[in-house]
């Protein structure tokens, strides 16, 4: 059977309430590979909540439908403050990028406290403004970023990055509404392991099946590289999801 985007692979999926320093409690999803420790984990990042991002955006419910069952990888999904989805609304309000430090926080401790090995994060848009801003963290091993628009973040936070020496990757879209690869090679040049990859003929929101194997692609060649390239069809029990798109 060929992976469609309402295919949902097994897992061993349960919901979870993060909290924040702040007092908030979040609204999350965390899914286990059903027969094998994971190998690394994925912390997702969501798109701006003021325009409909949010914890089962597209791109990120594929990864945690897919990645579990063919990378043996966790994928942690949460909603960010004042955001809300099909698994519920995490509390407080948004926050503009800024109080959101307390809620890239609380899941980066989540995954410490559960013991979950070798956490990446991977933002997408307004989520890479995160992961730039307060995702540098010594627990995490590296970030992948899809369309980074580098409106929140700046200078400084790529600088810290390239003080950590923790690895920096940039999916950009060759049509992105914000950032170009051209411009983005520039912006990222101060990070020294930084790498920019342009996605030819993608747009910002990543849609349509051949630009979410590229993406998923591209986070299983640096989280769990024993698994790339991933598989395009499934021959074991699956799920169909109605919401997917």
């Amino acid at each position: 059977m060929q992976i469609r985007a309402t295919t949902v692979l097994p897992a061993e999926r349960r919901p979870v309430t993060l909290h924040t320093a702040d007092g908030l409690e979040l609204v999350g999803e965390l899914a286990l590979p059903e027969d094998r420790e994971p190998v690394a984990t994925i912390v997702c990042l969501h798109p701006l909540p003021t325009a409909e991002g949010m914890m089962d955006s597209h791109v990120l419910r594929k990864a945690s439908f897919r990645l579990p069952a063919l990378a043996g990888t966790a994928v942690l999904r949460f909603n960010t403050r004042g955001t809300a989805s099909r698994h519920g609304r995490s509390q407080g309000e948004f926050g503009e990028g800024e109080a959101e430090r307390y809620d890239v926080a609380a899941a980066i401790e989540y995954a410490e406290f559960e013991g979950l090995p070798r956490p990446w994060l991977l933002g997408w848009s307004f989520g890479t403004e995160l992961a730039l801003k307060w995702g540098c963290d010594p627990e995490v091993e590296g970030a992948i970023l899809l369309s980074p628009p580098l409106h929140r973040a700046g200078e400084a936070d790529l600088d810290a990055w390239d003080r950590s020496g923790k690895p920096l990757v940039a999916l950009v879209p060759e049509f992105d509404d914000y950032l170009r690869p051209e411009e983005a090679r520039k912006r990222f040049a101060r990070v020294g392991r930084a790498e920019v990859i342009g996605v030819e003929g993608a747009k910002h929101l990543w849609v349509g099946e051949p630009y979410v194997r590229t993406v998923l692609n591209t986070v299983v060649e640096r989280v769990a590289p024993e698994a790339a390239p991933l598989p395009v069809e499934w021959d074991g029990p699956y799920e169909r999801d109605a919401f997917s798109g």
